[in-house]
């Protein structure tokens, strides 16, 4: 069984054409999990991709819009992006994510 010690594993950033997420990822099989760290003042810009992807707020604020519908969420918080629906994010505050994605032609976030 594969146990991994985030503190240990490299950073990187997952998304650089879209987005400014930095953090250690897991790859699986069918999914891919990422622990991401933003600043205040970061996040994505509106994208889509084949994608399904859940994020998970763990600590600070983020201001989420899909499909033109914005929400402000914060710690306890979930989104659910279904495949292929335009959305952005803008942290309000330093935070950060647990965000999983099901993998598209082997591909998770490094899209």
């Amino acid at each position: 069984m594969p146990v991994y010690n985030l503190k240990e594993m490299k950073g990187e950033f997952v998304t650089p054409k879209h987005s400014t997420a930095f953090g250690p990822l897991i790859l699986g099989e069918h999914i891919e999990v990422g622990v991401l760290h933003y600043k205040a003042g970061e996040g994505a810009n509106t994208h889509s991709h084949p994608h399904e992807q859940i994020i998970v707020v763990l600590s600070g604020k983020a201001r989420f819009t899909l499909d033109g519908e914005e929400s402000e969420i914060g710690p306890g918080y979930a989104v659910h992006i279904p495949a292929n629906m335009p959305h952005s994010v803008k942290m309000i505050e330093d935070t950060d994510v647990v965000s999983c994605k099901n993998l598209v032609g082997g591909v998770g976030h490094k899209i």
